[in-house]
């Protein structure tokens, strides 16, 4: 008997762990559409600066430790010089160094030393106007604090601070909407703070990211970008931080965010990509794809996670395993009825905290322009999951009814525990809605 009964202990300990590898070791991670996530999303790995080339610490080269004077030419002399001596890192010390527009050129890298901050200048005339992306077109506007444009392997590390010293732009921004209400974003004139575009291979780790004067990280027609553990903040209070969006991703591939922290004063995480009737014929446009955001924590925000305004193609998407504290939206998908759209494959998951929304899916008609275009384009929104989500929220299902300028299709909501004030649910507005397992105030869901 004694033989039997560990005969069949042993038998289950053997099925155990066999489920145990099928559901952990051999159990692929794939994107949304099936396709194998690469092992390059699990190799995140913070870059050694010791392996980057000659450090170059400004304060060698020039830079005055006063941080009342702006040396934007100082500090892009050493830039030049470590450019020109092929490559290495610019080392910012302990101190606050005042500067505008500094560009990083091939083969250089940024690392910011505990206590060392970039701060921006006050004056919008202290940035390069030149050539470059913003809201969805190109188009001649200011550069930014720190920007990186064709330069394949860039990275910027340590545990020092990039500020955008963005109050006089924020002040400058609300008189000049109250003056004139159709006053946009671009017309305010206000740098952003970081901008890399036209480069692979990015890393971003450890900075401190804060106050900027307009969208904090813009990366443009990128492939290969990393970033990790980053503190992103811009403040709501008490002058609300406009346009200060954590991360606007712009037409790129392969995007890794992980063990982030961002709270600013619009959306944490927007995908870009091109507005307008014909903005899917512009080769300056394009779609985001493979993007996984993973293991971050949200503060105030305007969204989690936002497709649009300007975007026109986003393809597995996937973020997961987040706490949200005070976000306005958990998955925004702005529908632009100028513009043609196709958000899909978008998974949401493992998610915990707080929101005001907790999908919020509705035609976003600010700046509304068909450019002379006598029918309105199309846009279809589908393959989006949402499950494991555990969330307190105002409005469950904030979404259109069967709009006639977008389709919904294919949604599925499973294991989800909601607790909301405005309950409704229409899962008729989705065609082939899947719903597995969802309670709403402790309730199960019915489906009509």
């Amino acid at each position: 008997m004694k033989t039997n009964f560990i005969f069949i202990q042993t038998v289950l300990i053997f099925f155990a762990v066999f489920l145990f590898l099928q559901t952990s070791v051999f159990a692929e991670d794939k994107f949304p559409d099936g396709t194998k996530i690469p092992q390059w999303f699990k190799q995140s790995d913070i870059v050694n600066i010791n392996t980057l080339g000659k450090q170059y610490c400004i304060t060698d080269y020039g830079v005055s430790m006063d941080s009342s004077i702006v040396q934007t030419a100082k500090i892009q002399e050493v830039i030049d010089e470590a450019a020109a001596n092929g490559g290495g890192v610019i080392v910012i010390p302990q101190g606050t160094f005042l500067t505008g527009s500094l560009f990083f050129k091939k083969g250089t890298h940024l690392y910011i030393k505990m206590g060392g901050v970039i701060k921006g200048s006050d004056y919008i005339s202290d940035f390069k106007l030149m050539d470059t992306r913003m809201e969805g077109q190109n188009l001649k506007y200011f550069a930014a604090v720190i920007n990186a444009i064709d330069n394949d392997g860039f990275t910027m590390s340590g545990q020092g601070t990039v500020n955008g010293n963005g109050l006089q732009y924020w002040k400058a921004f609300w008189l000049r909407r109250k003056f004139n209400p159709e006053c946009t974003n671009l017309a305010a004139m206000r740098p952003r703070l970081v901008f890399i575009s036209h480069s692979d291979n990015i890393q971003l780790s450890g900075v401190h990211l804060i106050n900027s004067p307009f969208w904090t990280t813009h990366i443009y027609k990128c492939n290969n970008v990393q970033l990790l553990d980053l503190y992103i903040f811009a403040p709501r209070t008490p002058v609300p931080a406009p346009s200060s969006d954590a991360l606007d991703i712009d037409v790129c591939k392969n995007v890794l965010v992980k063990d982030c922290y961002m709270s600013v004063s619009d959306d944490a995480i927007a995908l870009k990509g091109g507005k307008g009737p014909l903005s899917d014929k512009n080769p300056d446009n394009g779609s985001n794809e493979y993007i996984i955001i993973e293991n971050c924590t949200y503060g105030f925000c305007h969204s989690a996670l936002t497709c649009g305004s300007e975007s026109i193609h986003d393809r597995n998407i996937i973020l997961r395993n987040c706490t949200l504290d005070k976000v306005g939206t958990l998955l925004h998908l702005k529908v632009r009825p100028d513009t043609p759209q196709n958000y899909e494959y978008i998974t949401i998951e493992n998610i915990t905290g707080n929101a005001s929304n907790f999908i919020y899916v509705k035609a976003w008609m600010q700046f509304f322009d068909l450019k002379g275009r006598k029918d309105n384009p199309y846009s279809y929104l589908s393959n989006i999951i949402m499950r494991n989500i555990d969330l307190d929220c105002y409005t469950f299902f904030n979404v259109d009814y069967k709009h006639e300028l977008f389709k919904l299709s294919d949604f599925t909501f499973e294991n989800l525990n909601i607790r909301a004030k405005n309950a409704d649910f229409h899962n008729e507005y989705v065609e082939n809605f899947k719903v597995r397992n969802v309670k709403i105030n402790g309730e199960r869901i019915k489906v009509k």
